[in-house]
Formats: C-alpha cells, structure tokens, sequence
C-alpha cells in the first residue's frame, strides 16, 4: 500500500498521522558549546473540552484531541452516532462521568453529543440526574495530575467507595509484555515525548483500549470510556500507566471496578493508601524487567 492510502486509511478510521500535534519553530542547541540550529519541532496541542451534565454542573477540562472525528453523539438504543465507532471526545467524557461517580454504567445515559456547532462542547443529560453524588458540583479540571476543582477533603474522594473484586490473577512478566506493547502505540509521546498514556487490559492478558493525552487522568478516562463505548465492562480489567500514580488515579480505577493499577513510575503515599484500603494491587516502576508491588501482591504469580 503506498503512502497515500495508508494516510486515507487513518484518517477514515478518524485518527491523523499529526492530530493531536502541532508544528513550532525553535532554537535547538545540540550540545554545550555548540551552536544553536533553527528547528522545527512537534509540540502536544492543550484545548480545552466543556461537558454540560444537564442539571448536574459544567466541567471544563484541558485536555488533548487525538482524532478528526466530526460532530457526533451517543443514545443507548443506537449506539454511538456519526462515522468513527469511539470519537475521543465522548470516550473522554463517559470515562469521566463514570470515574468521577456520576454514572455507573451506560443505562445511567439518556444523551451525549457533540455540538455540532462547537465541537469542543458535549452535551451530556442523564437518565437521573437527582441521584447524582459527586465531589464535583462543576468547575475547571487543569491537565495536570490531582484532585483539581471544589474537593472538600482528601476523604470525599473516597466517600461511598467499596473495596474491588478479587478475581484478577496475573503473572508478574506479563506485566512487562504489556506495558512494551502500550508504549508501542504511544504515537503522540513517539512525536512529542509530552503525552500520557494510559492502556485497560483484561484478566487474560489482552490490551483492551489504549488512549494518549496530555493529562494522565484524561488518558485513563479515555481508555475506559473506549471500553464503555465498545460494551466491554472494566470490572475485574486491570490498567497501566505511562506516569506516576496519584491518591485520584487510584479512586478513577476503583469506581470502574479495576483490580489492578501498574505504572511506569512510583506512587504517591496516598495512593499506595488508597490502593490498600479499596483492594487495588498497585504497581510501580514497571519496566526493565522489574516492579514493585505497594498492596495487595496476591493477584501476581
């Protein structure tokens, strides 16, 4: 296949070769002493995302756009609508409403679309939206890791949080298999080396979703709201992550029922907490053939 179509190829299946990218000039200078050399260089672009939940609040989130999908929706009875099967920006936001306890499932959505006349806006209603308890009633989400908007205390965060299954049994090298084959899909950070990723994988073993984004907790949404939009519940799935672990990333997995949290980098105290009160293994330092398991080591082999 030449050149040509295979960029055809990517860009029907809604991703570009360059989406998410953008192109600057710079001044690099190659070594101490050397002169410096105009370059061009591939940066992250950072947008920012609004979902309106419909009687629930508005949520602003900075957040990195990975396809070129059109204006597009979702309705339980259909599916989602439009021409690419999982637009980043309704995976985006299902993994969002389910991490931040608005939604449990898909049942919990009435209608989500795209604005089709601002496609940085989705439009979310749920089917009750008066049973809705969640730390955040509305507010700006910053790219960066950690609990960001209103949050009365460390403890909200975990309020209503019941310990996961304990059904996921891993060997501890697949672990290793599985974070080489995630980070062989980084193909924003390949570019730019400023994106995140984050990958669900299932009890057997098996990549299920895979999401770039310039937030690490936009990624992990992303990948389960691609595993939402494909019918593929997350309970008893574990997840890797191509950055440290914070006390948020740990409560995200356990409301989407992951057993099993394994990072390229370390934990933070409160996540390795939260992780041993909510029954999460949570790994760390996952590469070169090695980790470190923080709690609950039973489910490696």
């Amino acid at each position: 296949m030449i050149m040509g179509s295979i960029d055809t190829a990517v860009e029907l299946a809604g991703v570009h070769e360059t989406a998410g990218m953008r192109q600057v000039g710079a001044l690099r200078i190659p070594g101490a002493g050397q002169p410096g050399v105009e370059d061009r260089c591939w940066l992250l672009e950072e947008q920012a995302l609004f979902i309106e939940v419909a009687d629930v609040g508005l949520y602003t989130l900075m957040w990195t756009r990975t396809d070129i999908a059109a204006a597009s929706g979702f309705l339980p009875d259909i599916g989602v609508l439009g021409d690419v099967p999982e637009p980043d920006a309704l995976a985006l936001s299902l993994g969002f409403l389910l991490t931040e306890g608005m939604i449990a499932s898909l049942d919990d959505i009435a209608e989500l679309a795209v604005c089709p006349d601002a496609h940085e806006v989705v439009r979310v209603r749920l089917a009750r939206p008066a049973q809705v308890r969640t730390h955040r009633q509305g507010g700006f989400v910053a790219s960066a890791c950690g609990a960001c908007g209103p949050v009365g205390g460390v403890a909200d965060l975990r309020a209503g949080l019941t310990p996961v299954g304990d059904a996921l049994r891993l060997e501890a090298r697949r672990l290793q298999r599985l974070m080489a084959e995630m980070e062989g899909r980084q193909r924003l950070f390949n570019r730019t080396g400023g994106a995140h990723a984050a990958a669900v994988f299932s009890p057997a073993a098996e990549l299920l979703a895979t999401a770039e984004d310039l937030g690490r907790h936009n990624a992990l949404d992303k990948a389960i709201g691609q595993c939402l939009l494909r019918g593929r519940a997350t309970a008893g799935c574990g997840v890797l992550m191509s950055g440290r672990v914070s006390l948020e990333m740990i409560v995200k997995a356990a409301r989407a029922g992951i057993e099993l949290v394994a990072a390229v980098s370390a934990p933070s105290s409160l996540a390795v907490e939260a992780a041993a009160a909510l029954g999460v293994t949570l790994c760390g330092f996952v590469r070169d053939g090695r980790l470190t398991a923080f709690s609950h080591p039973r489910r490696l082999r």
